[in-house]
Formats: structure tokens, C-alpha cells, sequence
């Protein structure tokens, strides 16, 4: 979902003439998470010239070339809205591309003249509310969007980030508004994978696979992206409906149209890792360790294997996310839950993760780890919160009821 609003935002999504680009939105949804607690403030540099840390791009790199040519064009003209919405922008989908949450400080300070104008303009607004979301600050992100449809209803961008808000924090109604309204603004895929995505949460999984794949079928015309994306959707889909084998099928689909997406690559691994395929993860990865999404499946794998090489890939593992505290950045708080649990076996500290990353995320993903630490922690009770969820939103997921109805079994 996250994955999604990368593309949308970046400008990887098909959109209509009138549209701003209307790509990023389709990348990283379950890639969020903050804890409830309040963070140090993300640091952001002085400006995108600024080295903070040299990333690992060779010199003749495309993206390295890319990258440059925009910071220069950036920097010939600092006040140039147009060449630092182009930068942002690119930073922002590399978020989605590497998994690396650290572009986002460089895409707010491709923006910082106009970052807190009040309001700002309509482009440099949608980026502040993506960026706000994906730090968690849901409430700042909201406020933009509101503004921004308050002005412009036919605002894509906004709406759909607005729907995919509204999801991850399990405002369905509200979401399935806001997906309504995307008719005749986005691509028909895009906009019954918005619908689909709403329904496969709430009870009527098996009919939004059905019709989402009879738009897919009937728009053989849609951009690749919008294919990629929609495949995603359809292999979640199938793998709570338990025919993996399908979910498969769309996963590998998905890959065939050789686009970097991170949040494929992630789901992909635990499909395997679920079936103790652990050998065929690190195939599927290899050469990934730089994204801590990823990382964290290679570690499970290896472990898995039980391959000399997991302890230390474990080991940088978790001094990145001591890192990623440092800097503000609490963004995997959902991986650093199952790292705990199923990597340092420790169910204490991985139920403390969950619960705080509940308070601000609530997909099947999240609610999964929260139990299985509820669970290994032999603590019933804390898992009160999720266990309603799984009963109030009708979720078709067998895994996630089997442990809901364990865990209300055994609430003291």
C-alpha cells in the first residue's frame, strides 16, 4: 500500500493531462511506522547539498546521474519550485526503491523554501503531507490533505493519499469515500485496486480479487506500474484467501515488469519464509542488504539455514535501527518487533514494539506481529486491542483469527 503511494506521488502512476504526476502513491504502504512515544525530530539537512552520509551509488550510476543532474539544475536556481518538486520527488520514490527512509530529509530540504509557507503551494503541499506520513505524523499529514481538497476535490494525489491514510489506520468508511471519488480521475485500475484494497479488509476479500481482476483484464493498455501495483494487491489478496499458489503467481507477475519496488520484494520473502523456503528468500534478495525491510527477511533466512553469516547480518540489523532512533527516524517499527521476536527471541521487547506501533498503524501485517508477540509473551490480555480488530473489521484471514480466537481464549 505504502509502495502505492511512493509511485503516485513520484509520478510512476498513469495519471490524466490536468493532474500533477501522479506516480508515487502506488509503493511502500506497510512501510510506516512510528512509535506512539514521541520521537526526536527527524533531521533534516540544511539542504540537499548537505553530505549527511555518502549512499551507495557508483559514479556512473543511473540514479547517481540522475540525482545530480537535478540538484544542479536545483542549485543554478535555489527559489526554481519547479526543479525542487522534480528533486523531492525523486528522492521520495528512492524511499521506496531502497527502503532507505534517510531521502526523506533530503526531499524536505530540496522543499525548505517552501516548506512552511501557510499554505504552500499545491505540489510542494501533497509532498509535505507524504512525507508527514510516512513519519507518522498522521495528524499534520491529514491537515494538509484536508486543505489541499478543501481547494481542489479533483486533487488526485491528495485523495488518494488521504484513502490510503484512512486504511492504514482503519477508517474504512472514510477510505471507501475517498476511493469512490478517484472515478474518472485516475486509470480504472487504480482506481478499483483503491476499492479493493478497502474491501479485502473488511469481509468481501474474494469479490474485490474477482473485480479487480476483470479491470485488469479489461485495461490491457494500463502503464506497467499500474499493472505491478495492481498484481501486489492481488497476491495479498490471494494469500488471505490461503491460495498461495495464486499469490504467487501475481508476485512473480508482479516482478516481470523489472521495476524496483521493495514493498513486492518484502511481501514475496514472507510467503517463502512462511513456507520454509528459506534458501529461495535469499535467492529472491540477494544484493538487497542496504534496505532494513529487506535485510531483515535475508537475516530471517539465513537463520533459518542456520548460515554463519546471520549473526552478523543480524547484528548490523539492529545497530540500524539503533541508528534509525538516533536520527528521529522510527519508521520500521513493525520489522524491529519481528526482528526482536523471531531473531533475538525476545517476546517482551517485541510486544512493547507492537503495542506502540498499533497506536498509529492497524494493517493485517501489523496486527499479525502484535499477536504472535502477545502470544510468545503469554500475555492474553495486551492483545485485547488487535483481537477486536480482527473481530470488528471481518477480516478474511484464517491465520490472524486462529490467533485471535487463541489469545481470547486465554485472556485472563
Amino acid at each position: 500500500m505504502m509502495r502505492f503511494l511512493l509511485d503516485f506521488i513520484s509520478g510512476n502512476v498513469r495519471a490524466l493531462p490536468f493532474m500533477i504526476s501522479v506516480r508515487l502513491l502506488v509503493l511502500c504502504a506497510g512501510w510506516l511506522l512510528l512509535p506512539s512515544v514521541s520521537p526526536a525530530a527527524p533531521h533534516v539537512p540544511d539542504s540537499d547539498q548537505q553530505v549527511l552520509e555518502r549512499l551507495p551509488f557508483r559514479p556512473n550510476d543511473p540514479i547517481a546521474r540522475e540525482l545530480s543532474d537535478l540538484r544542479a539544475r536545483l542549485k543554478a536556481n535555489p527559489n526554481d519550485i519547479d526543479s525542487a518538486i522534480r528533486l523531492a520527488r525523486r528522492y521520495y520514490g528512492l524511499v521506496g526503491e531502497e527502503g532507505d527512509p534517510r531521502y526523506l530529509g533530503y526531499a524536505e530540504a530540496a522543499l525548505a523554501p517552501w516548506w512552511n509557507l501557510n499554505p504552500p503551494p499545491e505540489a510542494v503541499q501533497i509532498l509535505r503531507a507524504s512525507i508527514r506520513q510516512f513519519r507518522h505524523d498522521f495528524t499534520g499529514s491529514l491537515a494538509d490533505l484536508d486543505a489541499v481538497l478543501a481547494r481542489n476535490p479533483r486533487n488526485a494525489e491528495a485523495r488518494i493519499l488521504r484513502a490510503i491514510i484512512h486504511i492504514v489506520q482503519a477508517r474504512y468508511p472514510q477510505a471507501a469515500a475517498d476511493c469512490a471519488a478517484l472515478d474518472g480521475l485516475v486509470s480504472p485500475v487504480v482506481s478499483a485496486g483503491c476499492g479493493a484494497m478497502v474491501d479485502g479488509l473488511t469481509g468481501k476479500a474474494a469479490a474485490a480479487y474477482d473485480r479487480l481482476t476483470t479491470v485488469l483484464d479489461q485495461h490491457p493498455e494500463a502503464s506497467p506500474s499500474d499493472k505491478l501495483w495492481a498484481n501486489i494487491r492481488l497476491g495479498e489478496l490471494a494469500w488471505r484467501l490461503e491460495n498461495t499458489k495464486l499469490a504467487e503467481r501475481h508476485f512473480r507477475q508482479a516482478l516481470s515488469y523489472d521495476i524496483t519496488d521493495g514493498f513486492l520484494l518484502a511481501a514475496y520473502a514472507d510467503l517463502m519464509l512462511d513456507q520454509k523456503r528459506a534458501a529461495e528468500v535469499l535467492r529472491l534478495l540477494k544484493n538487497r542488504e542496504r534496505s532494513d525491510v529487506l535485510l531483515l527477511r535475508i537475516v530471517m533466512a539465513e537463520q533459518a539455514l542456520d548460515l554463519p553469516t546471520a549473526k552478523e547480518k543480524a547484528d548490523a540489523m539492529e545497530a540500524r535501527f539503533v541508528a534509525s532512533q538516533m536520527r528521529g527516524e522510527n519508521v520500521h517499527q513493525q520489522e524491529e518487533a519481528r526482528f526482536h521476536l523471531y531473531v533475538r527471541k525476545n517476546p517482551k521487547k517485541a510486544l512493547e514494539l507492537a503495542r506502540e506501533n498499533w497506536t498509529v498503524q492497524l494493517e493485517p501485517r501489523d496486527a499479525r506481529i502484535y499477536l504472535e508477540a502477545a502470544l510468545a509473551a503469554n500475555d492474553p490480555a495486551a492483545a485485547a486491542p488487535v483481537v477486536g480488530w480482527v473481530e470488528s473489521s471481518h477480516i478474511e484471514d484464517r491465520y490472524l483469527q486462529d490467533l485471535a480466537r487463541r489469545l481470547k481464549g486465554g485472556r485472563k
